[in-house]
């Protein structure tokens, strides 16, 4: 299967046919990049400006390595973060839930889902985020006042989540696992991004290109010319360059080394649906993803300022070859490179999405189109993924998105969750351990949850070694520190989105 390519991507010198100018990633604050990527789409691209979302909890759940869930079947209410009294009491709450939870019944393990996409959404996928979501067809809970789903939409699999709380608002086959074309380009970014500084330079050498599928998206990187990690990184994020993605994949000791890193992130992440071949998203046997997982991948990249930055970015300065000019001096100029993400940029009869911030489209033979999105509107961030539309219409998968999108805003706060984004597995582990950490770095990848996959049980340290009342009084007082310590964790655990958007220039 070859890879869709947009028209002269290979350069990516499409003029701008958008009516608006944006503000260029030059002129925008810097920060350290990292991703790959595959497929390519007709370009987008658009820039927004800073919110302060409201700050909201966490739900604590987690999911098994197999999209199971291990130990507790428990879900934990959202709270307002506590002061002073109000705060012990919330602490002491969370304890006696914590306390009520370690004899809630354990979760009866699915099915392995398959390593390889199936023709149908199977009976049996992964219950990791809540059991609805391993059950095919739609999931949502419709009551008075919540407003129906849009008609029209069209994709295998579709996801609308909170991307602060955490909630699944609602869901189509959430964890159908389905080739995922470029959006694997966000685990690739959320994965190699802190690993070098933006000014890091490199001189490409022929190797670093070998193995870039043919009709890969590409951005237009050249031998024995050098690079900014900046300037590759833009590649990645605004062209879906799978020759960026490989000269970052060879700087990182090669792409069997970087695929390897990505499966075990995306194992951190629990996102386990997901089996990454080729590290830019380009069809490969075996290769998969899911909404489910796509949305998990997303909501961690965007923790990282760097990720919000080159995501929300419409257009940007990409250096071209040396040359020798009429003088017979080498000079070395640029070309502007937009951003394939329509909803950003805009294209006929497609307007800029309201709010839009990002994040990464693919489209290939296997994945059809694919696409991943956040949006801000009135403090509240949403983030949708839809896979595969079955309409064969120019932009479907976007116009899917903007729907879903705009049912989420109306929908937030009314329709009860059918599900959650389950935290990163090292932050349900932090989550029953005392002296737990009670807020993500900016690095980000970091979530909530006391109760969550991974996490070890609460009553294994209730039981020290001892003898008579007083090992009894100290295993008891044991117990209660950590249960206080995961309280504090859910209580305090959050996924705030700075700087999210970024406002486009007005002419």
């Amino acid at each position: 299967m070859t890879q869709l390519q947009t028209p002269k991507a290979s350069r990516n010198q499409e003029t701008g046919r958008l009516s608006f100018t944006s503000t260029d990633l030059s002129s925008q604050r810097r920060a350290p990049a990292g991703g790959r990527g595959s497929g390519s789409c007709p370009p987008d691209g658009h820039g927004m400006g800073p919110v302060s979302p409201a700050r909201v909890r966490f739900l604590a759940r987690g999911g098994g390595r197999d999209g199971t869930s291990p130990g507790l079947a428990c879900t934990f209410p959202t709270v307002p973060a506590p002061k002073n009294t109000a705060r012990r009491s919330l602490l002491i709450t969370s304890a006696v839930l914590l306390s009520t939870a370690l004899t809630a019944p354990v979760a009866l393990a699915a099915p392995k889902p398959s390593a390889s996409p199936s023709a149908t959404p199977p009976a049996g996928m992964s219950t990791v985020g809540g059991a609805r979501l391993g059950q095919p067809g739609t999931q949502v809970n419709l009551a008075s006042g919540v407003p129906v789903l849009p008609k029209g939409v069209s994709a295998r699999s579709w996801i609308v989540a909170d991307a602060e709380s955490g909630q699944v608002l609602a869901a189509h086959n959430a964890h159908w696992r389905l080739a995922p074309a470029s959006t694997l380009k966000m685990l690739f970014a959320d994965t190699l991004l802190p690993k070098w500084p933006r000014t890091t330079t490199h001189k490409v050498v022929p190797s670093d290109l070998a193995g870039v599928g043919p009709g890969s998206s590409m951005v237009g990187v050249k031998e024995d010319e050098t690079y900014t990690v900046e300037d590759l990184w833009r590649g990645v994020f605004l062209r879906s360059g799978n020759d960026a993605v490989h000269v970052l994949s060879a700087m990182n000791g090669g792409v069997k080394n970087t695929v390897q890193e990505m499966n075990e992130h995306a194992e951190e992440l629990q996102a386990l649906d997901t089996y990454v071949v080729s590290p830019d998203g380009y069809d490969a046997p075996r290769q998969v993803s899911s909404a489910y997982d796509l949305t998990l991948i997303a909501r961690s990249g965007l923790q990282k300022k760097d990720f919000r930055e080159y995501c929300s970015t419409v257009r940007a300065q990409f250096p071209g070859e040396t040359k020798k000019n009429k003088k017979g001096k080498k000079v070395r100029e640029s070309f502007e490179i937009q951003n394939t993400n329509r909803l950003l940029a805009g294209d006929v009869g497609m307007p800029v999405y309201q709010g839009i911030a990002g994040v990464k489209n693919g489209n290939t033979t296997n994945a059809g189109a694919t696409f991943t999105g956040v949006a801000e509107r009135g403090g509240k961030v949403l983030l949708v993924t839809v896979m595969n539309p079955e309409k064969d219409e120019h932009n479907e998968v976007y116009k899917e998105t903007a729907k879903l999108l705009d049912w989420g805003f109306q929908a937030a706060g009314k329709v009860q969750p059918v599900g959650e984004l389950v935290p990163p597995r090292s932050a349900a582990q932090a989550g029953a351990q005392p002296g737990a950490s009670a807020s993500p770095g900016e690095a980000g990848g970091t979530g909530d949850g006391a109760a969550g996959t991974g996490a070890k049980p609460v009553a294994s340290a209730a039981a020290p070694q001892g003898s008579g009342g007083m090992g009894v009084a100290l295993g008891i007082t044991g117990g209660v520190l950590v249960l206080l310590a995961g309280g504090a964790f859910l209580v305090n655990r959050r996924w705030p989105l700075p700087d999210l958007v970024r406002r486009r220039s007005r002419p």
